[in-house]
């Protein structure tokens, strides 16, 4: 992360290799969180474009929310984001730590 940088960058690389800019972020006003619109915002704060408190501010998201959201990118992709399967990936990954 570049949190502490005070020059951002213009934009960074997405979760699907596409740049990501301020504009093609999600609309601050988003309520319908689906999975490419939370790695979007992850890729953000994780490339410098954002911070965690402009985030979750712009989103009026809690900082337990976002980072289970980064959690969930680090340990399984945009895949441990579906809401559906939360539970199946945690479980998964509580089972590599045993091991």
């Amino acid at each position: 992360m570049i949190e502490n940088q005070k020059i951002k960058p213009a934009m960074v690389i997405g979760p699907l290799g596409e740049p990501l800019t301020l504009d093609s972020l999600p609309a601050p006003e988003t309520t319908r969180w689906v999975v490419r619109r939370k790695a979007e915002v992850v890729a953000a704060v994780n490339g410098g474009l954002l911070t965690i408190d402009e985030v979750c501010e712009r989103y009026n998201l809690t900082l337990e929310e976002f980072a289970s959201w980064q959690r969930a990118v680090d340990r399984s992709g945009m895949q441990g984001l579906r809401v559906t399967r939360i539970q199946h990936y945690r479980d998964l990954y509580e089972r590599q730590l045993k091991y």
